[in-house]
C-alpha cells in the first residue's frame, strides 16, 4: 500500500509527462521497394523537397550526445532534413512506450535509453532487424569489442552500439579551493568519498553549498553496490543493498546531499544543481563531460571543472566503474527504412566517434585516438584524461527479461526508502518479496 504522501509525489510526476508526438509532413508520397524488399514511402517536406526522417531524443537541449550526431549526418546528406521527438530523460521510456503502442510510422530512429527497454522493444516486434542492413553494407561489428553481440536479442541484431557510458565524480574546483579542500583523487573508497563530502559542505540558506549530490534515479545508490561484479539488480536477496542506503540517508540526514523529496516532487534536474554551483561533487555518467564543455562553450558557465574516476567499495580495485551501452535502432513501422539505415549506420561509425570525442562524448568505439580527441578539445579538463580509463567495468542493470517490471519496484521502493516512509530494512524486504513475485522465485 502506497502511503499519502507518495500518491502526492506519484500525482504531481505523472502531471509533468509529456505525451505528444511528432509527426511527418508527407504532402508527396512515391511508394518503392527498399533494397532489402520491404515496401517504403519516401517523404518529401515542401521546404525544397527534403527527405524527412524522425528520431528519437531525450534532453537534447542540454547536451550535444544527440544534435553533434543529427548535424553532421545532415551535413553529409543535404537532401535530408532530421526531425527531433524530443523528451526530458526522466519520462523518456514511458513516451517512447505510447507512441510505440500507437503502431504509427514515427519514430524511424529510436536512440534507446537502456538494455533493458531494448529488449522490451525486440520480443514486442516494435524494432526492424538490422541483420539484413548489417551483411549488405559489410559492417564488421568487431569495431564495437563486443558490445554488438551483447545487444543481441536470440542471436539478431536490432541494434548498433551508438554510445558507451560510465560513472565518474565530477567536481567543481573553485568550490574546492573556496573550502580549501584537495580534489578528489582517482582511489577513493565510498568512505573517504562521504568525508570528503562533509568537507566540502558549507554555507547556510539559499548559500549553502552541498558536499555532493544524489540525483533521485536509484541508480546512483544501487549502482554501488554492483561495482564489485558480485551482484545485479535482479536478484534474490537485497540485502547487499543496506550499506548502500545507509550511507545516502545518513547524508541526507546530516545536510549532505540535498532533500530527495524536494528534487522529486520539483523535477530539479541534476545538471542544473552543478551549473548553479550548488554542489562541490556529484556522481554521474561520462555524457555530463559534453553537456559542460557545451554549457562553457555557450558561456552559460564560467566556472573551472574536473572529474576524477568514481569511488570504490572496499577491496575493489580502483578505477572499477559501472556503466551501460546507448542502442540505436530503427522503428518496425518505419516507412522509410533504408534512409533510417543510412542515419543508424552512420550514427555508430567510426567517423561519427570523432565527431561525438570531439563533442566530449564517448562512442561505441573505444580507442586511445578517441581518448585523445576529448582531452585536447576546448574546455575539457585536460588533466582528467586519465580518470576516462577504468579498471573494470560492469553493466548497471542485466539484459533480463523481467528488467523493466523489475526497475518500476526499485524505483518505487527507493521512493519510499528515501523520504523515510519505509526504514531501509522495510524497503529491501519490500524489493525483495515484489520481485521475487516477478521473476517466481
Amino acid at each position: 500500500m502506497k502511503k499519502p504522501i507518495v500518491l502526492l509525489l506519484s500525482a504531481i510526476m505523472a502531471a509533468t509527462l509529456i505525451t505528444g508526438c511528432g509527426k511527418k509532413d508527407t504532402p508527396k508520397e512515391d511508394t518503392t521497394k527498399n533494397e532489402t524488399g520491404n515496401e517504403q514511402t519516401e517523404n518529401t517536406k515542401n521546404d525544397g523537397g527534403k527527405k524527412t526522417l524522425t528520431v528519437t531524443t531525450w534532453d537534447n537541449d542540454t547536451t550535444p550526445q544527440f544534435s553533434a550526431t543529427i548535424k553532421a549526418f545532415e551535413d553529409a546528406h543535404p537532401d535530408v532534413k532530421v526531425e527531433v521527438i524530443d523528451t526530458s530523460a526522466d519520462e523518456y521510456n514511458n513516451k517512447l512506450t505510447v507512441m510505440l503502442a500507437a503502431e504509427s510510422k514515427d519514430p524511424d530512429v529510436i536512440w534507446v535509453k537502456d538494455m533493458g527497454s531494448l529488449l522490451s522493444m525486440a520480443s514486442k516486434k516494435q524494432l526492424l532487424e538490422l541483420d539484413e542492413f548489417i551483411a549488405k553494407d559489410n559492417v564488421d561489428l568487431s569495431v564495437y569489442s563486443g558490445a554488438a553481440e551483447q545487444l543481441q536479442v536470440e542471436g539478431k541484431s536490432y541494434s548498433l552500439p551508438y554510445r558507451s557510458d560510465w560513472y565518474v565524480l565530477y567536481y567543481n574546483k573553485d568550490l574546492f579551493d573556496k573550502a580549501g579542500v584537495e580534489y578528489p583523487s582517482n582511489d577513493m573508497t565510498w568512505a573517504e568519498y562521504e568525508e570528503l563530502a562533509r568537507k566540502v559542505t558549507f554555507g547556510e540558506g539559499s548559500d549553502k553549498v552541498y558536499g555532493t549530490h544524489n540525483h533521485t534515479w536509484q541508480a546512483l545508490v544501487t549502482n554501488w553496490a554492483v561495482q564489485d561484479g558480485k551482484n545485479t539488480v535482479v536478484a534474490k536477496d537485497y540485502s547487499y543493498l543496506k550499506p548502500y542506503y545507509e550511507q545516502a540517508v545518513r547524508m541526507q540526514k546530516d545536510g549532505i546531499i540535498q532533500d530527495y523529496a524536494t528534487l522529486k516532487t520539483a523535477n530539479i534536474h541534476y545538471s542544473s544543481v552543478f551549473k548553479n554551483q550548488q554542489v562541490a561533487m556529484m556522481p554521474m555518467g561520462t555524457w555530463f563531460i559534453g553537456t559542460m564543455m557545451q554549457s562553457q562553450t555557450s558561456g552559460e558557465t564560467d566556472f573551472n571543472w574536473g572529474f576524477a574516476t568514481i569511488p570504490h567499495p572496499e577491496g575493489v580495485a580502483a578505477g572499477s566503474t559501472v556503466g551501460a551501452l546507448t542502442p540505436i535502432a530503427i522503428g518496425a513501422n518505419t516507412d522509410v527504412p533504408d534512409l533510417a539505415w543510412e542515419f543508424v549506420k552512420f550514427a555508430a561509425s567510426a567517423e561519427n566517434s570523432k565527431t561525438l570525442a570531439e563533442n566530449g562524448i564517448l562512442s561505441g568505439i573505444q580507442s586511445e585516438e578517441s581518448f585523445d580527441i576529448i582531452a585536447s578539445a576546448e574546455f575539457f579538463p585536460s588533466e582528467c584524461k586519465d580518470a576516462l580509463k577504468y579498471t573494470n567495468y560492469v553493466f548497471d542493470r542485466p539484459l533480463d527479461e523481467n528488467i523493466d517490471e523489475v526497475r518500476t519496484v526499485l524505483d518505487e521502493e527507493h521512493d519510499l526508502i528515501m523520504i523515510g516512509e519505509y526504514t531501509i530494512d522495510e524497503g529491501i524486504k519490500e524489493l525483495q518479496e515484489r520481485v521475487a513475485e516477478i521473476k517466481g522465485y
